[in-house]
């Protein structure tokens, strides 16, 4: 989109004002985080013939003002592509998109173990001297073509890709080293192994270290060059400090036929770096397949009615207005109502209540949830980015992009110690060749240690090497670390919101009470006959609630009964004939329709949804036979992680979508203080950000997608079970 500004310049002459004129353009471009906007727009506004340049990240693009005779449009487009490190990718209607998505392996999957999260990461410089790299670019598609892998590691195949060529890279350079090794002076020195004469020994370690340094080591070599070329003193550049420095003076001590070399340091360093890259590649590769699993929550197509005809469209196709037949097991493809027919749809990966609802004409149903029973037809109210899930993915992208990760120490030290490292042998190099009067041979061999030596090349290490062995004891106890800066944030937690529904609770309802009048002829508080009876009847039914029931009978090794003549009354419960007697269960509103005499059975169930606990009335062939409750049954480990919170110093809170009775209940017997109910999903987030604003850091447990934008606002977040699916890349 251009348009033309007419030039208003007093100052310019009018021959140069006549033919000169302004032109506007909106570029188009790909911004993972508001630092690679920023950055684009600097490179953009410093450039010749630049008038005014604005990027919006929100609206993904570039506004740019400039002199139609000082600059093209394609140059702006290579400034633009070029401040995203080079990569420039097509979408999917053919249009130009600049940046492309390499920046997403810095800040969408925060890859970087040393400088995660900031503009100078150093894997937005070591990506383009991968192999990972090439696999992108698939032969004969050219630099646009998207055949092959995505770029970034939430792609499990750039994720694998990665990890192989670190871990190649790795075994390649640990080979070569082991015998540099036994041939430096190090080994002469330290162990008194002399294999062969110094020379020989030289030309041979030259030989053995040339494909560490520029083969193995040719990330991080290819990544300072990149960095120095964006101004940017980072670990890339550290290393490769160390690594030429010794390198490059042992070659010319070689070529000169004396003196100590450097080998074994420029090998080893390369050796090391590149096992803990390939550690931390490894550990990350866990958590990466499942990022895509959120939008596998929406179905691919749906049956739609077009015309009186019902056909498969895809998803992206169904507009406003679109009716939608839903049968049993179906997911729900975009947010609507229901117009026809009443089912029980599973809403808990989106809203966290464990038991499904039951919906009948004019309810609502969300897109990604499950219809688990009736068959229905329900008309879309919202489609695209208007649907609930794509709300929560654009909750989730907002607090990722509005938090401020923390630099590690050593990005923070990197710029200072590539400069403390090269004066230090430059003042090493005068102080001997001028004060001390030494030759230049001695002079160079003394700065060059010192180069070596001051580069603290262990900052390179210390993370990685931290990552590998935390993340290796994670693995051991099934747990996934995302970063090197989650393993440091969770030592300063003060305060922890547990999800209920998954986390503390099982996740699914359980029978947990049986409360049993005198049933078919059989003794008062014949509980066992009781759950027989209802246990039979609901046979028919495919609701969680009677699945509870069914699953205890089982245990119970209780014989169940054919059923018959099942119906099924939606909002209030069933009735079916089982084993000779009409049974009716449901609560009190179904037993008064069927003028059935509740006789004390109310007050039981009141005083059992008192406690958190779905009760459900009970008649056996028109009297009141008793009252069974069901419950999401609290996980038994629950009592014990809340104890060591309360030991540690950590505050517990409990969030949930429930009402607000059922979580107190569960909140009371953990003993929880702190309690957020009937909590919707973008909601959750505020709550986080309320804690925080207390000044404190916080993380947030949670296992469904209705956690992922509180996951993503936390100071860590920690998911879990499901909800490890669709947030992976929020904790």
């Amino acid at each position: 989109m251009r348009r033309a500004i007419p030039s208003s310049r007093p100052c310019r002459p009018k021959a140069l004002a006549e033919s000169s004129q302004l032109a506007q353009e909106t570029l188009k471009a790909a911004f993972p985080c508001l630092a690679c906007a920023e950055e684009a727009e600097r490179a953009v506004r410093a450039a010749p013939g630049i008038v005014q340049a604005k990027a919006d990240y929100r609206a993904q693009t570039v506004v740019v003002t400039y002199r139609s005779d000082a600059i093209a449009p394609d140059h702006i487009r290579h400034l633009i592509s070029d401040a995203a490190h080079g990569c420039r990718c097509a979408s999917e209607d053919g249009s130009h998109v600049i940046g492309g998505s390499l920046p997403a392996l810095a800040h969408h999957a925060d890859m970087a173990a040393v400088n995660m999260g900031t503009d100078a990461d150093r894997m937005q410089y070591e990506f383009p001297a991968t192999s990972a790299h090439g696999k992108h670019h698939v032969p004969g598609g050219g630099e646009a073509d998207h055949t092959g892998m995505g770029h970034d590691m939430s792609d499990p195949r750039m994720a694998k890709a990665m990890e192989a060529d670190m871990r190649n890279r790795f075994i390649g350079a640990l080979v070569l080293t082991v015998p540099i090794l036994l041939l430096s002076p190090l080994a002469v020195n330290s162990l008194g192994l002399k294999l062969v004469a110094g020379p020989i020994a030289n030309w041979l370690m030259l030989l053995l270290s040339t494909p560490v340094v520029w083969w193995a080591g040719w990330p991080f070599i290819s990544g300072a060059a990149t960095s120095l070329r964006h101004r940017a003193l980072n670990m890339s550049v550290l290393i490769a400090t160390g690594v030429l420095a010794a390198w490059g003076f042992s070659v010319g001590l070689t070529l000169a036929g004396q003196g100590e070399t450097f080998y074994e340091a420029a090998a080893m360093l390369v050796t090391f770096v590149l096992f803990g890259h390939w550690m931390e590649m490894k550990s990350r590769r866990g958590t990466t397949d499942a990022l895509r699993a959120l939008f596998d929550l929406v179905p691919p197509t749906a049956s739609v009615i077009r015309d009186g005809a019902e056909r498969e469209v895809p998803t992206s196709e169904i507009v406003v207005g679109d009716r939608i037949h839903l049968r049993p097991g179906d997911k729900v493809a975009v947010d609507g109502l229901i117009v026809e027919g009443t089912t029980s749809i599973d809403e808990s990966l989106v809203t966290g209540e464990s038991i499904p609802v039951d919906k009948g004409p004019g309810d609502a149903a969300i897109g990604g949830a499950i219809n688990r029973s009736g068959s229905v037809v329900m008309e879309a109210t919202k489609v695209g980015n208007e649907t609930t899930l794509a709300q929560i993915v654009a909750l989730v992208e907002q607090a990722q992009s509005s938090k401020a990760p923390g630099q590690r120490l050593a990005d923070q030290a990197a710029s200072y110690l590539v400069i403390v490292a090269v004066g230090a042998g430059i003042l090493t190099f005068l102080a001997w060749y001028i004060l001390a009067r030494a030759d230049i041979q001695t002079a160079l061999t003394f700065a060059i240690s010192a180069v070596v030596i001051a580069c603290p090349d262990a900052l390179g290490l210390a993370t990685p090497t931290a990552v590998a062995v935390a993340t290796g004891l994670g693995a051991r106890l099934n747990i996934l670390f995302k970063d090197a800066a989650t393993l440091e944030m969770l030592a300063r937690v003060r305060a922890m919101i547990l999800d209920k529904t998954g986390t503390l609770t099982e996740g699914r309802p359980e029978l947990t009470d049986i409360v049993s009048a005198s049933v078919g002829g059989a003794p008062q508080g014949d509980a066992n006959e009781l759950l027989r009876l209802v246990a039979s009847a609901e046979s028919g039914s495919e609701h969680p609630l009677a699945t509870a029931i069914a699953r205890a009978a089982s245990d119970r090794n209780l014989p169940l009964a054919s059923a018959s003549d099942f119906v099924a009354v939606t909002g209030k419960g069933m009735a079916a004939r089982a084993d000779g007697h009409d049974v009716v269960v449901g609560n009190a509103a179904l037993l008064r329709e069927r003028n059935i005499p509740l006789d004390g059975l109310e007050s039981i169930a009141s005083k059992l949804a008192g406690d958190g606990k779905t009760p459900m009335l009970v008649a056996v062939d028109g009297r009141a036979a008793g009252v069974v409750a069901v419950a999401d049954a609290v996980k038994p480990s629950a009592h014990q992680l809340v104890a060591e919170l309360k030991r540690s110093g950590i505050e517990a809170a409990m969030i949930t979508g429930d009402n607000r009775r059922t979580a107190e209940a569960v909140a009371r017997g953990l003993g929880i203080e702190r309690v957020f109910a009937e909590v919707l999903p973008h909601d959750k987030a505020e709550h986080v950000r309320r804690l925080q604003q207390e000044g404190k850091r916080v993380a947030m447990v949670g296992d469904g997608v209705n956690d992922a934008p509180a996951l993503a606002q936390a100071n860590v977040g920690i998911a879990i079970g499901a909800g490890y699916r669709p947030s992976p890349q929020a904790f």
